[in-house]
């Protein structure tokens, strides 16, 4: 190969080079304006004058509705999630707050369903967190931001479930401590998470222990559709923990999370 040819080579690689960070920094910034728009900059300007927050760190994961970042509280590290008003897809939380009776005179619209939503998943994990449930502890809910413990180390999250290599006989006790959590849930805090699965469970590899999170859609035991939705929770867990020879039959698994 000539040496003509070698530096058109090497301008072609640097053009895509330069063309993916601007196609990146496009992509970073087209997330910054949905997240962080006007009102949501002042509020965590506020809460930074406040001392609630020293510095936002980077982004921990991003869902359908909101965005999570690592930040530095006083004396731990914070997760900030973010609901998304721009870009969040409002309706489908209507199954899971139209019909919760904590949440009956909310007007139908984005931004109020929003507000209610995060203040709902601030309160499903109090009652959790209270309960005897590992969950990441609740700090405040302003507007559409939730401000809560931060489950990791050194701005690094624990891993989720479905990315935690266990053994059998990790996996049944992991197993077993998710069940006596739905019972818990269900006994003592009078919800049903209502999207429990491996993709909404955290293992904090120092001892495996599992802990809930994402708990926006929890619903209390009123909700007409309750039983439902842990019934499918059920059957989520059930179908993860098949591939460790977990064999539970979902009845049964209802009944002992149902039971006094």
């Amino acid at each position: 190969m000539g040496m003509d040819q070698e530096k058109k080579i090497r301008r072609i690689d640097r053009a895509k080079d330069k063309s993916r960070a601007r196609e990146k920094d496009s992509d970073r910034l087209k997330v910054e304006e949905n997240v962080f728009d006007v009102p949501t900059l002042k509020i965590l300007y506020t809460l930074s004058n406040k001392g609630i927050i020293k510095a936002m760190g980077g982004a921990i994961s991003t869902g359908k509705e909101a965005n999570v970042f690592h930040a530095e509280g006083q004396d731990k590290e914070l997760a900030v999630k973010i609901y998304r008003i721009a870009s969040s897809t409002f309706k489908t939380m209507d199954a899971y707050i139209m019909k919760d009776p904590r949440f009956t005179n909310i007007r139908n619209n984005k931004r109020d369903i929003i507000f209610a939503w995060t203040r709902k998943e601030f309160q499903n994990l109090k009652r959790a967190k209270s309960a005897g449930i590992r969950v990441p502890e609740p700090v405040l809910a302003e507007k559409n931001i939730l401000i809560m413990e931060f489950m990791g180390e050194k701005e690094v999250p624990y891993p989720l479930l479905k990315s935690t290599h266990l053994e059998d006989e990790e996996a049944k006790l992991v197993f077993d401590i998710i069940v006596e959590y739905m019972r818990l849930l269900n006994k003592k805090a009078n919800l049903v998470h209502a999207d429990l699965s491996e993709y909404n469970i955290l293992i904090d590899p120092n001892d495996l222990t599992p802990i809930l999170i994402d708990m926006g859609q929890s619903v209390t035991l009123e909700h007409p559709n309750a039983r439902e939705f842990l019934y499918r929770d059920v059957q989520n867990i059930l179908r993860f923990f098949s591939r460790y020879g977990i064999k539970d039959k979902p009845e049964e698994l209802l009944k002992k999370i149902q039971a006094e």
